[in-house]
């Protein structure tokens, strides 16, 4: 039986990007993360398989990318992959540096800041260095769509900072680069979350020339000269729709939840619908508990004015925005919003970030537990995420104007900034369906 495909993740996080390509059939075989949280989560999710490295030993994780070029730590695990495993080439690397400094949420403690001073804006060149020690078959390039119109100064050109990540990508020797603005909707995600993919191909592993097209590429897609999804980098959009809020955490919905609940220990309710089934359903030989019991099913704890002025919120939704909410209800705290139980023209339009309190649950007046922020991303229910479940803003987002850059993760964080599972899992099928048939 041949090995299944192999991939390095960089700026790893949690590990929903590795999820989806583990769905899709690969193997990670080294990961890099600098947050000693998100790395416990993502290793603890993991169990050594026969034929493959153990994650959890050192020579094939690592915290920091700059020690990994440093020490050739990757080099090293490459050749004793060779030796051990039989491992001879990698056939992926991905990695989503760090996008605070480009993001409109970074913006909030960024937007003074040149982006040339803030440190993680500059990891990019060290996932090309590894790219080019490595020399994979393809890689992919994540990151969030402020990165298309960011600065490196105040008075700097629009999309500067764009046009040099992506020329200096496009230098790497021996690769084809396309790259595409995606919406996470198109692939049976419930949010809209824009993103930007960039992937690379190594012409002497892959015909380029092999890859199908795209006749008539979706209304929805913008094409441009440069678009990964027409010359077959790619998926195209999936044709299922991405669930309803109600159908994707109905099950999870205790009617006895009161705001003085601390925590909901068992599902309430049994699965119904195709992604609730979908969401429990366990991974399989991995020790994990199985029948009614639930994790991360916690509830906030709500002053009782902010159970109040939930109440209101939802009951503003139901209505149908018809109502206003009492002036002395009203904050100039970022925006919250009741999730709605159905997706008005069947579109998301919310984006998971790392706020718990961006969003009302839509029925009952409280945030979303980590559970349910969990399963926005499309984690299955199995998955465990390790560190503090929430903390304060500074320790969350840190702030660049002061010199702030170490950032804590707690587990909303870690999920918020994860690339959604279903998400992954598309890519990770088309990068399978590249690999095994479009070899040179």
């Amino acid at each position: 039986m041949s090995k299944k495909p192999v991939f390095v993740d960089l700026f790893a996080g949690c590990g929903g990007l590795s999820l989806g390509l583990e769905q899709a059939g690969f193997e990670p075989i080294f990961v890099s993360e600098l947050n000693a949280d998100a790395m416990e989560s993502y290793l603890v999710n993991r169990k050594a398989k026969k034929g493959y490295p153990n994650l959890k030993d050192e020579a094939f994780s690592e915290h920091s990318i700059k020690d990994v070029i440093a020490s050739n730590k990757h080099l090293d695990a490459i050749k004793l992959l060779k030796k051990d495993f039989g491992i001879n080439e990698i056939d992926l690397v991905v990695g989503g540096p760090p996008c605070q400094g480009y993001s409109g949420i970074g913006h909030r403690r960024s937007h003074s800041v040149h982006k040339k001073n803030i440190p993680s804006n500059h990891l990019y060149q060290d996932m090309i260095q590894v790219i080019e020690d490595l020399q994979p078959k393809m890689f992919l390039f994540e990151n969030v769509r402020g990165i298309l119109t960011s600065r490196w100064t105040k008075k700097g050109a629009k999309g500067e900072i764009w046009k040099d990540v992506k020329n200096a990508f496009k230098n790497i020797e021996g690769y084809d680069i396309k790259w595409d603005l995606i919406r996470a909707y198109d692939y049976g995600v419930p949010q809209n979350r824009p993103r930007v993919l960039m992937v690379g191909i190594r012409r002497k592993k892959i015909k380029v020339s092999k890859l199908s097209k795209i006749d008539k590429p979706e209304a929805n897609i913008k094409i441009h000269t440069e678009s990964a999804i027409q010359a077959g980098f790619l998926p195209d959009k999936i044709e299922n729709s991405p669930p309803d809020i109600e159908d994707l955490l109905g099950d999870l919905l205790d009617n006895k939840y009161e705001p003085k609940n601390k925590a909901t220990l068992k599902y309430p309710k049994p699965p119904e619908t195709v992604i609730q089934k979908e969401m429990r359903k366990m991974k399989s030989s991995s020790g994990y508990l199985t029948g009614d019991e639930l994790k991360e099913h916690d509830y906030s704890k709500h002053s009782d004015a902010i159970v109040d002025k939930f109440t209101h919120m939802i009951e503003i939704e139901i209505n149908g925005n018809k109502k206003k909410l009492p002036k002395e209800m009203t904050t100039k705290k970022f925006a919250q919003r009741v999730l709605p139980r159905i997706w008005k023209n069947g579109v998301p339009t919310i984006t998971a970030t790392s706020l718990p309190d961006d969003y009302v649950h839509y029925e009952q007046p409280r945030s979303l537990t980590v559970r349910e922020w969990a399963r926005l991303q499309t984690f299955p229910d199995w998955y465990q995420f390790k560190g503090k479940r929430t903390t304060g803003g500074v320790r969350r987002a840190g702030n660049p104007r002061e010199g702030i850059h170490e950032r804590e993760l707690p587990k909303y964080t870690q999920i918020g900034n994860a690339v959604p599972v279903r998400l992954a899992r598309a890519i990770g099928d088309h990068f399978i369906s590249i690999i095994n048939n479009s070899k040179a």
